[in-house]
């Protein structure tokens, strides 16, 4: 629908309702279309809960394995990791020093 259809169609609204009515029933049509709205809304996130909810059902569920049977061997193991003695660092030299402090001490060239 375009702008000509529009302006006529409120000029005929104009026409049969008059100026005084015309105000109470857009307000009402505003009314009318904002329920509908909020109802169209209500109902998809309904069905998009509900397909959530089964999908969730769909996936499977890990099921629990004997103790000491082959499969519970395989599934997730555990990283043990032992204390060693501690010993005193290394010394780093000098040329694996950090290098900020040399790049902020050299500035660019002004242009």
């Amino acid at each position: 629908m375009g702008f000509s259809e529009t302006i006529f169609l409120f000029f005929l609204a104009l026409l049969i309702f008059g100026p005084k009515k015309l105000p109470e029933i857009a307000r009402q049509l505003a009314k009318v279309m904002n329920d509908l709205r909020r109802a169209s809304f209500e109902f998809k996130s309904q069905i998009e809960s509900e397909i959530a909810h089964i999908e969730a059902d769909k996936l499977p569920t890990p099921t629990a394995t004997p103790m000491g049977a082959i499969a519970s061997s395989t599934s997730k193991t555990e990283l043990v990791v032992e204390p060693t003695a501690v010993s005193a660092p290394e010394p780093v030299p000098a040329a694996a020093a950090p290098l900020s402090s040399q790049t902020s001490s050299a500035k660019a060239p002004d242009a």
